[in-house]
């Protein structure tokens, strides 16, 4: 399928897409990088969490849902701002589709590059952490680390329910993050990998409930400068960029998602089944 491309002067149209809300910790920051762009926020939210839905059920999910998004959108490029959707299917996307790709994967080469104790942890779905790709990273660049692998089954779901707005106890948050915490020979845990772009939505609360200080590591920014390799810097003209979040179900968002996604800039008034 052919997507047609922006003409030079035009600001480029952008697709991220989630399953959900933590794709939202990656557009932040590609906004910061591209002020001036023209923003499409995808949901796939008749389909999350993706994290528990089975292989080859989640690849033929995500083909068909973005065949029809960059046919009604037509995109510049599209981030996939999830790792379990990145991890399973960015080659097949990369291989149907001529839009430019960027995926979200576990960021394990920075994170033990940086680590003085040699202990990390990996934090994730439980999709993302037994998937053969991560552990190929780790063969490729653990760098003499001890690695630890943790599968959230929650911690995706309550950082969604936080950031509209639900009550999410400190005591059901830290259950989650206990995993990551490792002690050997005299040494601790010092870099935590958050391997799902719903976890930095959480980031000021696991901080806070950490039994010691750890580095997390939001793959984020580094997405941002891969948007920015890309489609080159924003063209400095002071444009605004403009946003708004679609959804495969065609429902519109109820009050508490709709205010979260104000928060980050992003319009929610399309009509029902424009989502797709």
């Amino acid at each position: 399928m052919m997507c047609s491309m922006s003409s030079p002067s035009a600001p480029p149209a952008i697709l991220v897409f989630d399953s959900g809300l933590g794709g939202l910790t990656v557009y932040r920051e590609v906004v910061k990088v591209r002020p001036d762009a023209n923003f499409i926020y995808a949901l796939d939210d008749a389909f999350f969490p993706y994290g528990r839905r089975e292989e080859p059920v989640l690849v033929e999910r995500v083909l068909d849902v973005m065949d029809g998004w960059l046919t009604v959108h037509r995109p510049d490029l599209v981030v996939v701002a999830c790792n379990t959707a990145s991890t399973l299917v960015l080659p097949q996307l990369r291989a149907r589709f001529q839009v430019p790709f960027v995926g979200t994967v576990p960021a394990i080469k920075p994170a033990c590059a940086g680590s003085k104790t040699k202990l990390v942890s990996v934090l994730g779905t439980e999709a993302t952490v037994s998937r053969e790709y991560t552990r190929a990273l780790i063969r490729d660049f653990a760098q003499g680390c001890a690695v630890t692998l943790v599968g959230s089954q929650r911690l995706a779901e309550l950082a969604e329910a936080a950031l509209t707005g639900e009550p999410v106890s400190d005591d059901a948050i830290a259950a989650e993050l206990a995993p990551c915490f490792a002690e050997a020979d005299g040494a601790r845990t010092d870099t935590v990998v958050l391997a799902c772009t719903h976890y930095p939505l959480l980031l000021d609360r696991l901080q806070k409930l950490a039994p010691w200080p750890v580095n997390f590591i939001d793959p984020a920014p580094a997405i941002a400068r891969r948007v920015t390799d890309l489609l080159g810097p924003a063209d400095g003209g002071g444009a605004k960029a403009t946003g708004r979040a679609v959804f495969s179900s065609g429902r519109g968002p109820g009050p508490g998602l709709g205010a979260a996604l104000a928060r980050f800039g992003l319009e929610t008034g399309v009509p029902a089944g424009a989502g797709v």
